[in-house]
């Protein structure tokens, strides 16, 4: 089984930006809480569904209770001076047997660079490693960008419409499809 709570691997983005793809930390509290309050609301708005105009002491919380296997959040940074911004993040978080809620936000600037396509491979090939047998997403309809990872991630993915929001579960057993 992988070792999720000290994942970390270098990526380069479409633009050529070398990231850094790890699990979260304690100690990136401070980090994650700058790069919110960095956001514009529209991004806000397609990750959470509602505006917020800063992460709950609860959000934060979670940081301190992860488990690694039911639950995984991972961060994309880049070095600024010495320390790491946070650029995006992925989580997901199990429920019942084998099945997880996955959600992501990256940082507009970043956004249309393939970031998002690669903190949800990562989180496949942990979530697997964890007995995690499918991911589910509700997106909203007008987040293209949002379907469009989804649906390039080649694995067997099933939607529907429910009221305001595109439903998708994607299977984690089988092979993804690529054509």
């Amino acid at each position: 089984m992988m070792d999720a709570r000290n994942f970390a691997v270098e990526d380069t983005l479409r633009n050529g930006v070398v990231v850094t793809i790890r699990a979260v930390r304690a100690d990136d509290r401070d980090r994650l809480v700058k790069a919110f309050g960095q956001l514009d609301r529209e991004s806000i708005y397609t990750r959470f569904f509602t505006f917020k105009h800063e992460l709950s002491a609860t959000d934060l919380a979670k940081i301190g209770t992860m488990d690694f296997t039911r639950d995984v959040l991972l961060i994309a940074t880049i070095p600024v001076s010495g320390d790491e911004v946070v650029i995006g993040s992925a989580s997901y978080v199990g429920y019942g047997n084998r099945n997880a809620e996955v959600a992501f936000t990256v940082e507009e600037d970043y956004q249309g660079l393939g970031l998002a396509g690669r903190l949800l491979a990562h989180l496949v090939a942990i979530a697997r490693g964890s007995g995690i047998e499918s991911f589910e997403a509700d997106v909203l309809p007008g987040n293209a960008p949002m379907l469009a990872v989804f649906s390039r991630s080649g694995l067997p993915l099933r939607q529907r419409r429910e009221t305001g929001v595109v439903h998708l579960t994607l299977d984690l057993q089988q092979a993804p499809n690529r054509a």
